[in-house]
């Protein structure tokens, strides 16, 4: 069965949970203001596109394509990354909620989370290298063999991981976020 695609269209406040979005590919398209919350991507594939002010809230991911795509100020709560096709996968985040999502295993090199909250969230496994959190809260989020050589956590807040389980060489940090890697000593740091 052929499955429609779809280039270059805008979806403007559009409830995707009363109209379902039809399984296909989306190529260079832009969805705003959409609610997308507990519907179901599976094999859907998006390659350019952009995502503005949506709700993709406990979205079903089983081999959905994220090639070159952009959320901004999106509610991404819950989200099953680690279900996504890894094939070509690349994203980035700019003002999003992915509170307790996960990316368990994903190689997501150079991504990009400004300003956005990344709480409770695992990224356990994944390789990171040369991801940028700027401004982004990372309270409770897990990092467990996880590789973050060259990732920048410069102005990233509430972090806290043991560098001797996860690759950090040449990882960038502030001064004031040092503490965070020396949690697991249970030390007081005063400055």
């Amino acid at each position: 069965m052929d499955q429609d695609f779809t280039e270059g269209k805008k979806f403007e406040n559009i409830d995707f949970k009363v109209h379902p979005l039809p399984a296909g590919e989306y190529e260079c398209c832009s969805f705003n203001n959409c609610d997308f919350s507990g519907t179901d991507l599976s094999a859907t594939r998006f390659v350019e596109c952009v995502f503005s002010g949506c709700n993709l809230s406990l979205c079903k991911l089983a081999n959905t394509a994220f090639r070159d795509i952009k959320f901004r100020e999106c509610k991404m709560l819950g989200l099953q990354f680690s279900n996504c096709n890894t094939f070509g996968l690349s994203f980035g985040f700019e003002r999003c909620v992915l509170n307790h999502s996960v990316f368990f295993n994903l190689k997501i090199k150079k991504t990009i989370f400004s300003n956005s909250q990344l709480q409770d969230v695992d990224f356990s496994g994944c390789d990171l290298t040369g991801a940028v959190f700027e401004n982004s809260d990372l309270a409770g989020a897990s990092f467990d063999q996880t590789i973050l050589e060259k990732a920048d956590f410069r102005g990233a807040f509430n972090y806290s991981f043991d560098p001797e389980i996860n690759r950090i060489k040449k990882a960038k940090f502030s001064l004031a976020g040092v503490g965070g890697l020396l949690n697991k000593y249970d030390i007081v740091i005063e400055g």
